[in-house]
């Protein structure tokens, strides 16, 4: 099994080698009826600053990333959190319907696909400032059961010396290739709720082998689910509650660990 996960990825990583070429920074250059949308409070006025990127959240596991350049993207992007504005970049993947859209806005530039269809999603585009590529993992499945191979993509945003990395609806821990594809990692998005994702101690190991700097919890029921994350990882990370959904970082004032809950009401 090892084997032809390991043989699927190596496949994977040659598809999107063409295009990595303009950036370099987060991963080793080597070898439908209508939308529900619940809509959420308005993003800061003006953009990020040179040098820095704005992390929204909008709720669940969406949020939208914005570059100093003003290219946004969204993630998980879905039918019922969206943000008050088109997003140029979306990215979904498929475990549950508020992880994709079926009938996503037209304005949308790129729409990245977390899976494919008998086979496997590649993705690895570039909008000024932003490059956004992903890595597959395994999913089970939420009818059988079974595993769907390759049926969830972590997504990766580079922008102002910075690798955001999105894990989707990660469901095990990674492997010495996920690593490897995924490069070095200053911010992770995480799904903490411990039921249908990945344990929470799974989640606690999946930070341990990324080692970011920062670490956003997202995908929790309530802040039962929350807090229970927090009491198990507290310990490692120092924890900051802010008092908005947004946050913005730069290469200069990212702090050594933090663990950051943006409000998401």
């Amino acid at each position: 099994m090892a084997r032809v996960w390991l043989g699927f990825l190596a496949a994977a990583a040659a598809l999107v080698a063409a295009a990595a070429d303009a950036f370099a920074l987060c991963a080793p250059v080597a070898d439908a009826p209508a939308a529900r949308v619940f809509r959420a409070s308005i993003i800061p006025e003006g953009l990020p600053p040179r040098g820095s990127v704005e992390v929204t959240y909008i709720g669940h596991s969406t949020f939208l990333i914005r570059t100093a350049e003003g290219i946004t993207a969204a993630t998980d992007y879905n039918d019922y959190y969206r943000a008050p504005i088109v997003p140029t970049i979306a990215t979904m993947n498929r475990a549950h319907p508020n992880h994709y859209s079926s009938a996503p806005e037209p304005g949308i530039k790129h729409v990245l696909r977390g899976w494919r269809e008998g086979g496997y999603a590649a993705h690895d585009v570039g909008e000024r400032d932003l490059r956004v590529f992903n890595i597959p993992t395994n999913i089970r499945n939420w009818g059988s059961g079974a595993t769907d191979y390759a049926g969830n993509s972590m997504f990766v945003f580079e922008t102002a010396g910075l690798c955001i990395a999105h894990l989707g609806h990660l469901h095990h821990t990674l492997t010495d290739e996920h690593l490897k594809r995924l490069g070095p990692i200053d911010i992770v998005l995480i799904a903490v709720d411990g039921a249908v994702t990945i344990s929470q101690e799974g989640a606690a190991t999946v930070i341990d082998q990324i080692k970011p700097k920062v670490v956003i919890p997202m995908h929790y029921w309530g802040y039962g689910s929350l807090d229970r994350f927090i009491a198990l990882f507290a310990k490692n990370y120092p924890v900051k509650r802010a008092e908005s959904r947004s946050a913005v970082f730069s290469r200069a004032t990212l702090p050594d660990k933090q663990l950051l809950v943006l409000e998401a009401r």
